[in-house]
Order: C-alpha cells, then structure tokens, then sequence
C-alpha cells in the first residue's frame, strides 16, 4: 500500500528448506550477533519472529525473521489469503543439495508469489560440493545468477558466519527492488504468526505489523477474536506502548483464540472494533483455504522417537490426501510432546490432530489438553498409525454428487415424440442402460443435449435394465430433438 505518507518499510523474511539443511543454525547466528539491543548470547526470543539490525551502504538497516516451522506453515498462512513474508531465504546444504523437502518449499514460495534468493549452506563442511550443488537447483529449475538465471544467491556457512552478512545485504537489495513501504499513520494492519492459550495469562498471540502504527489503549480484531491493547510486548518481551510496521509484537487478553493465519487490525475505538468484528462474522461464516478451495484442511502435531520415524510418518502420509484433503504438518520434531506443541495445534482453526509416536507427554502438556478436553492419539507402530489416519480422513472428506457412467447406446430407430418425450429404439455398446438413469445425448462427437430414460422395453416386455449387446426400446424425455444415428450415454448420480 502506497500513499501520501508511505516511507520505506524494513522486510519480512522467512527462512525454508530442509529440516537438516541448516535453518535454525543461520537463525541463531543471525540472532546472536544482530538482534537488537541484546547481548550475544544473553538473548531470549519470547516470540517466533525477531528483528535484527544490519549495517547496509553505511546506514543501519532493520530486518524482521520469522522462525516458523517450515513451509506447511508458510503455506497455511498464505493459503488464507495473507502474505506475511516479503521475501524468503530458500537454504540449501552444499553437502547435500536439492533434497524433496527443498521442492516442497520452493513450491511453497512460487504458489505464494514471494520472491526469494537461495543460501547455499554448509560450505565449512569437508564434503561440500558447491558445483554440485548449484547443477541440483539448475536441474530443479532454481536459476540462479551466473548460472543463467536472475535468482540471487550466496555461500554461506551458518556455523561459522562466513558469508551470512553478504546474505543480509542481498536481502536488503532485494527489499530496495521490492519497493516495500509503510503508511506509520494509518491504524495497524498484519498478520497472526502465533496464538496459544496460557492458563494463568489468558489467550496470547504473535503478531507481524504490515502497515500502520498500534499503540497502546486501542483494540484489535483478528477474525471473530478481539483484545484491547494493554498487555503490549515486542519480541524480547519487554512492555512497550507503541510498534508500527513490519515490527513483532506480542498481545495477551484475547476473548477467543485467533487462528494463525488470519490478518488483524486496530481501532481507536471499542464499538468500532465491536461492529467490525460483526461484519467479519457475517461476511466469513465459513472460511476453508481460501475463497476458491473447496478442500479441508487436517491439520497434524507429531512428536516421535527420532528423525528416521519422522521421515518414515511423513512418508506415509504423502500416500493418504486427495484431491479434497489437504494434510498440513504444523509441527513435527523429536522429543516428548511439549505444552508448547499442545499450545499450536490449539490455534488451529480447524479441528487439528495431535500424534505421539513413541513419546510421552510432558506434564505442562497433560495439564493443557485436560483444560480443552484435547485428545492425543498414541502410537509406536507406523502402520497401526497410518491405518488410523487414513479412517480418519475417510471420515472427513467431502462427499460429493458424481456422474458415474453405466453404459453407453446406439439409437437405431425413431417412432414417435410427444412434447419432450421421445420414443426410440437401440442397442447397447457397451455397459448397461438402466431405466431412471440419466442420459447425455452425443451427436457425433459433441454432446448436444440431456435427458433421461423414462421406460424401457425388450423385445414387447417392460424391463429395467439393457446389457451390453441387446437391442431394446426405449421413452426418453429430453431438452433435444433425438435423431437416428444419436448416442445416448447413460449415467447415474452417486454420492461419493
């Protein structure tokens, strides 16, 4: 958004990739040698995203990283319609290259239009092969600069730091290229990046301020949830009493748990929230993906015994969505399942699935999932698991009114029409025609009409059903003029 007061705003970035391919090590780097205000290493991140501050052409620049669990998170949030990121790291190890979980995300990326430059990772590694690596992105149609292609890169190992400020600076010009700007005057507008429920604090939630200022004392709508703006934190939590755009903070007294995803704004005043807050509930009574995906969400929290389990899950999970599914990882790690795992499938919209493979719950955990009657389902064997959710999204598709067909016929005699019912005779190609079934009727190879079979006869005999091969008579009600040489093709509706 552009106006009279706009000025240059800092970017938003999120870091994608393989889970080992190095992205919270560059983001602990990144944040121990460049968070604002803060020692390093005396740091404590309150909340999933951070600001840094960067020397870039002799001035000091302000970046925002959104720590987020991966790519299914990135795609959950844009897919309701929101673009939280301004631009994306896509990090790849130099040791390993182009893995399928780098493809996930580089989807991820495209499908939300963000733009992005590569970090090539790991390069200290003794089994770097920088070369290779670049030929696996050309092959996975990555075209990075010098390579062919306009896709900013660098080398960089987040272990030791090389590289990573020339990373910044890519990204800073990026952003200059990007033309991001801010209205500070305008009331606050951005992003749900975070929300759960603390039983002594009340509902909480991380926000990204896209635009505008939020200031103490006003009121936030996020969907149908609503907080006045007093317990105000930025990202180290500290109080504070203002924040304006592209900035993380943290707000506590929600009414109802926002849903990660949905995009907020402020008002100065309660009853103009209040009626905001109304039309927000009338205008989305239901809201799905977004305004064109008719698909539903499952949304999944796995903790298990180790990373090769993990790959093994995820594997197996990859073979159960459809085409009216969409399975979303919000997250997944090793470990016992934490209260802060708990804390995120709550958030969820959606009714969430929370999986402990071979872990045991953390009591903090127990206590939240007693508090919201939230189950966790339980096992150590991947098929026993995979058999469950596989019922489990049985149970949750949509079912849908389809065509099926059954059979398809040649007309090979006209007698007589009345109005809109056409007595006919043919014989059957193939399949079987039905009484009652519906019909397209094909003159050559263009479907011209519809109707449907009202009666049929073999031979002078009323009968329900044709087979293949026999001829039959037939009183057909139809839109269309039914000729000799005609091919109806017979089909029933079927929920499926």
């Amino acid at each position: 958004m552009s106006t009279e007061n706009s000025t240059i705003r800092p970017p938003v970035i999120a870091i994608m990739g393989h889970v080992d391919h190095g992205k919270s090590a560059l983001l602990d780097y990144i944040r121990k040698t460049n968070v604002v205000d803060s020692e390093a290493g005396g740091i404590t991140q309150h909340v999933s995203a951070y600001e840094v501050e960067h020397e870039h052409e002799g001035e000091i620049k302000r970046i925002t990283f959104l720590d987020t669990p991966g790519h299914e998170a990135f795609a959950k949030i844009r897919a309701r319609g929101a673009s939280v990121a301004d631009i994306a790291i896509l990090i790849v190890s130099a040791e390993e290259g182009v893995k399928p979980q780098t493809l996930d995300a580089l989807n991820a990326i495209k499908k939300a239009g963000t733009p992005y430059v590569v970090a090539i990772n790991k390069i200290d590694k003794p089994n770097a092969d920088i070369n290779k690596t670049k030929s696996s992105l050309i092959e996975n149609e990555v075209y990075i600069e010098g390579m062919g292609g306009d896709i900013p890169f660098n080398e960089i190992s987040a272990k030791t730091g090389d590289g990573v400020d020339e990373l910044l600076d890519t990204l800073l010009l990026v952003a200059e290229l990007e033309e991001l700007k801010g209205d500070a005057s305008l009331p606050a507008e951005g992003v749900v990046i975070e929300a759960n429920r603390d039983s002594k604090k009340g509902v909480a939630a991380t926000l990204i301020i896209k635009n505008g200022t939020l200031s103490s004392g006003e009121f936030i709508i996020a969907e149908n949830a609503m907080a006045p703006v007093r317990i105000f934190e930025d990202f180290e939590g500290n109080t504070i009493k203002e924040a304006s755009f592209s900035s993380p903070v943290q707000i506590i007294g929600f009414d109802s748990l926002p849903s990660v995803g949905s995009t907020f704004r402020s008002y100065e005043r309660k009853k103009d929230a209040e009626l905001a807050r109304s039309n927000v509930s009338s205008r989305n009574a239901v809201v799905s993906l977004d305004e064109h995906d008719e698909r539903v969400l499952i949304p999944l929290v796995i903790k298990a015994d180790a990373t090769g389990t993990l790959e093994a899950i995820a594997h197996e999970i990859e073979k159960l969505g459809n085409e009216r599914i969409l399975i979303s990882t919000m997250v997944e790690g090793v470990g016992n399942l934490s209260e802060g795992d708990v804390q995120t499938s709550l958030a969820s919209s959606n009714d969430s699935l929370v999986i402990a493979f071979n872990v045991d719950i953390d009591p903090a955990a127990k206590d939240v999932l007693l508090q919201n009657e939230k189950e966790v389902h339980s096992f150590n064997i991947i098929y026993k698991l995979s058999e469950w959710l596989s019922e489990v999204i049985k149970e949750r598709t949509p079912k849908r009114e389809m065509e099926e067909d059954t059979g398809v016929a040649k007309i090979l005699m006209y007698f007589s029409a009345m109005k809109n019912k056409y007595v006919v005779g043919g014989k059957v190609k193939s399949g079987v025609v039905k009484k009652g079934s519906k019909v397209r009727i094909k003159r050559g190879n263009e479907i011209i009409g519809a109707g449907s079979i009202l009666g049929l006869q073999s031979g002078k005999q009323a009968t329900d059903s044709i087979e293949e091969g026999a001829e039959f008579g037939a009183q057909i009600q139809s839109d269309i003029q039914i000729e000799v040489g005609d091919s109806i093709e017979a089909y029933e509706l079927v929920i499926k």
